[in-house]
């Protein structure tokens, strides 16, 4: 729906479906299912890609955990029933209004860019390799190389 942040990174990223033309539904990071992805299977790495889509936002949305029947956890519950009883627990945090487009130096990003990265690191647990900031390749953040990392 227009005006809303979902919207806005639909728009500004050019989420459109390749057959159909419809807009793609876009939404808050989910780091805690995140975090049971990388348990299963094993990442060692990540890749954050459309930081740039990002930009402008006042505040930012992370969901860190669940509530899951009275109970908070902070990964994603295994099963599908439980899964369907979970309620997304979302962490504010301030948004950035300089733009990440074309960025290529981590130091170079929005005070408030790096500690939203900083903070997708620290609840799933797994380090950040590479930070895309446009469509274009030259414009990738190599923070650590996914072949060479420990």
């Amino acid at each position: 729906m227009e005006g809303t942040p979902g919207y806005h990174m639909s728009t500004i990223g050019a989420e459109k479906g390749v057959t159909t033309g419809r807009s793609r539904r876009c939404g808050w990071f989910d780091a805690a299912l995140l975090k049971r992805s990388a348990q299963v299977n094993g990442l060692t790495g990540l890749c954050i890609t459309k930081l740039d889509v990002l930009d402008g936002l006042k505040e930012l949305l992370l969901c860190t955990g669940y509530e899951l029947d009275g109970e908070v956890i902070d990964i994603l519950p295994m099963g599908a029933d439980d899964i369907e009883r979970c309620k997304p627990i979302y962490e504010s945090m301030e948004g950035w209004s300089d733009s990440t487009v074309g960025v290529t130096q981590y130091e170079k990003l929005p005070t408030n860019a790096r500690l939203y990265l900083q903070r997708i690191e620290q609840v799933t647990g797994v380090p950040i390799h590479m930070v895309s900031t446009s469509p274009d390749r030259d414009h990738t953040i190599m923070m650590r190389h996914p072949y060479l990392a420990d």
